[in-house]
């Protein structure tokens, strides 16, 4: 039986295992898929298989820097006792290094490049486990990450000019506090602002008192300034020093921030939601299939 590029895509979407080794299994069963998925098991990434229709919500975030650049990374996991085990953060710092040392631009890249290893993991940790998300920076010797709550929210920051470790960290900090959407007021996008703005004028205009218009707009121009202060860094006042802000803080010591990547675990991620006996019943349901 004769198989196609879709059919070892459609092997490796069901156990996780690498494209090669997805190959090898169905030229080894004729493909047969089913007994290409045993195969597979039989070679030791049985686990692997059994996970791959899990949900992987949980996780952590986790940050690497070496001489030549810095990789902020999210793998994902599904559950929280897993996430904030010894073997599953050393897993996730292997795909950090793994990425800074690798030219790859991709989590597919990352992903087929460690199937093996994501697979040998699986099969110690027992969970479904999915690199989502990473960014990667040349490291021009400005670079400087922050993990808050063990691996809860990742930040790795670029800085250029007389940054030093002391203000690149408190930069990282505030941007782990803060939440910015972005460096300074020209990396807004207009048709952003011009939303605001329009979104502001019909506040103002919805007030219990009427206002002029030269009023309305002279109070849209000091709340989008107060916009600018929750999305842009450097606006916005200094986590350690309120009376300060960011722009004022750089300023002071000659240095600027090129750009920063903020990573919250799971943001975004459908979380796993069953109860036990749906469970039971999804088993019963399973087995009179078979």
């Amino acid at each position: 039986m004769a198989f196609t590029n879709k059919d070892v895509m459609e092997l490796r979407a069901k156990t996780g295992v690498g494209m090669m080794d997805c190959k090898k299994a169905l030229t080894e069963s004729d493909g047969d898929m089913e007994k290409a998925v045993e195969i597979l098991r039989e070679k030791g990434m049985a686990t692997s298989a059994k996970r791959a229709g899990k949900i992987a919500s949980q996780g952590i975030v986790e940050a690497y820097i070496n001489d030549k650049c810095g990789v902020l990374v999210e793998v994902n996991c599904e559950s929280d006792f897993v996430a904030r085990g010894d073997q599953y953060k050393a897993f996730v710092m292997q795909v950090a290094e793994y990425i800074a040392n690798n030219n790859v631009d991709t989590v597919e890249q990352v992903s087929e490049n460690m199937a093996t290893a994501t697979a040998e993991a699986v099969a110690k940790i027992g969970e479904k486990i999915a690199i989502r998300r990473f960014a990667k920076y040349a490291n021009n010797g400005k670079l400087d990450s922050y993990i808050h709550m063990g691996g809860k929210i990742g930040v790795l920051v670029e800085m250029s000019g007389n940054a030093s470790a002391e203000l690149a960290h408190d930069i990282c900090m505030q941007i782990a506090a803060a939440n910015p959407s972005y460096v300074k007021v020209d990396e807004v996008p207009k048709d952003e602002i011009e939303k605001e703005k329009e979104i502001l004028k019909a506040q103002a205009l919805n007030e219990d008192k009427p206002k002029p218009l030269n009023i309305i707009e002279k109070m849209v121009e000091g709340r989008i300034n107060k916009y600018y202060k929750e999305v842009c860094l450097v606006e916005q006042p200094f986590v350690k020093d309120g009376d300060k802000t960011i722009k004022a803080l750089l300023k002071e010591a000659g240095a600027d921030v090129v750009r920063f990547t903020r990573f919250v675990m799971g943001e975004g991620l459908e979380k796993k939601e069953e109860n036990l006996a749906d469970e039971v019943q999804a088993q019963i349901n399973s087995a009179k299939k078979n």
